[in-house]
């Protein structure tokens, strides 16, 4: 106990416990890559360049799962307490770590759904989260799976 940067925000590890949770409870295979250490992190920009501690004297570092089953889903923990999650190769970026079971809940559940427009043309995947909140990602041209275009609605 005492490693949290923030007593409110979770640690990649209990993020990761997280979505083992939502991965047991829809019977998804899930893979963790989490040995990514301060001196690799994908961004660290902000820290000075010895800095390899974060202030309280814990290592920073991200992990990768990736979740089996359909739709196919990968989730990026940065030590910023922010993930990327790709849902069929749409990239949602600064999802907030601990909206993240929800956001995996939404697109396994059958409420996550994909609205076309006119204008501006485009297909959009939008996820819905509790309290009204919507994450929502343009699909490119082309990028309409099977997954996807069964949650046009």
């Amino acid at each position: 106990m005492g490693r949290h940067r923030h007593p409110h925000l979770p640690t990649t590890e209990s993020a990761v416990g997280a979505i083992r949770a939502v991965a047991e409870e829809f019977h998804l295979e899930m893979t963790v890559t989490d040995d990514i250490g301060a001196d690799q992190t994908s961004r660290r920009s902000s820290a000075g360049a010895f800095a390899v501690l974060d202030p309280d004297g814990s290592l920073p570092h991200e992990a990768f799962v990736e979740l089996g089953g359909s739709p196919a889903i990968t989730v990026r923990l940065y030590p910023e307490d922010d993930a990327q999650i790709t849902v069929e190769g749409v990239v949602f970026d600064d999802v907030p770590r601990d909206a993240v079971p929800a956001f995996l809940r939404s697109c396994h559940g059958g409420l996550a759904h994909v609205k076309g427009r006119f204008f501006p043309p485009g297909w959009w995947l939008v996820v819905p989260l509790p309290g009204d909140e919507n994450h929502r990602e343009l699909i490119l041209r082309g990028g309409l799976t099977p997954w996807l275009s069964a949650q046009v609605r």
